[in-house]
């Protein structure tokens, strides 16, 4: 009896601090997501709504509260001015998208999050750390919660029909915004092509030790961002603990033991 309890009580926690990991996976990639998503619309409409404001573009930040996400255009002044701000509903309905042009200040939050950019920005340009390939370019996402401050760097790619995976950064502040460390999240970089005649289709990735038995928020992100334009219904990260699977359709994480998708799918024999 006291090794079945034993037994039934490792399963139970087991399958809570996967589920737990999984709902922290998942918080952190909406994050991203909503940025870039902001981001990805919000240059479209400024661009077009604004094309004689081009030229005074010193840079955007994007951000997110739970009813809404927004993208923040400013000028090129050392402390710089908003041009245009671009918020969407947590839909991102473009029918019912808002745009303030009232020429202000950045506040607080949102110097921070030019300030801890603009960092990111310098070091990518001056640290060995960071790589760039060709056909690709670098997407900065500065995210600020109650409990850190950060950067992710993502590779994205200049080609259309290609996915990039990998060849991400994460680098860390303190609440002065001083660089606290600075990793990348996978040391390698995939690209998987797609059209329109991949549908049903289901993509992989392995991790190797460095990047961790998870997927990444990064990964998850970028999964998220190409959902509707890939066709595919499902995205499974193998590494030696943990299989995760991404469910294109439902939006759903799911994370197994390796061991237990190898019995699922007969290859612990």
């Amino acid at each position: 009896m006291k090794i079945t309890i034993t037994l039934v009580f490792t399963f139970l926690f087991i399958n809570f601090s996967l589920a737990q990991q999984e709902n922290e996976i998942l918080e952190e990639a909406n994050l991203l997501y909503n940025s870039e998503k902001a981001s990805w619309h919000g240059t479209d409409i400024f661009l077009e709504q604004f094309p004689s404001k081009k030229n005074q573009i010193g840079g955007y930040i994007s951000m997110s509260t739970n009813k809404t996400r927004s993208c923040l255009f400013f000028d090129q002044n050392e402390e710089p001015n908003l041009l245009a701000k671009i918020t969407f509903n947590k839909e991102f309905d473009l029918d019912k998208v808002e745009i303030d042009t009232l020429k202000r200040k950045l506040n607080k939050k949102e110097m921070d999050l030019f300030y801890i950019k603009n960092r990111a920005l310098i070091e990518i340009n001056r640290d060995t750390l960071f790589k760039l390939f060709e056909n690709t370019n670098f997407n900065i996402v500065p995210i600020i919660t109650k409990k850190s401050k950060k950067v992710y760097i993502l590779t994205g790619s200049k080609l259309s029909g290609v996915v990039v995976l990998g060849n991400d950064y994460l680098i860390t502040f303190d609440k002065n915004n001083i660089v606290k460390t600075m990793k990348p999240l996978h040391k390698n970089i995939l690209t998987f092509e797609y059209n329109e005649k991949t549908e049903d289709a289901v993509s992989m990735h392995s991790h190797v030790h460095s990047t961790g038995n998870l997927i990444t928020p990064t990964d998850l992100c970028t999964l998220m961002l190409y959902g509707d334009y890939v066709n595919w219904k499902q995205h499974v990260v193998l590494s030696k603990k943990n299989v995760s699977l991404w469910d294109f359709d439902k939006k759903k994480l799911l994370i197994l033991t390796r061991k237990a998708w190898d019995k699922i799918y007969g290859t612990d024999k």
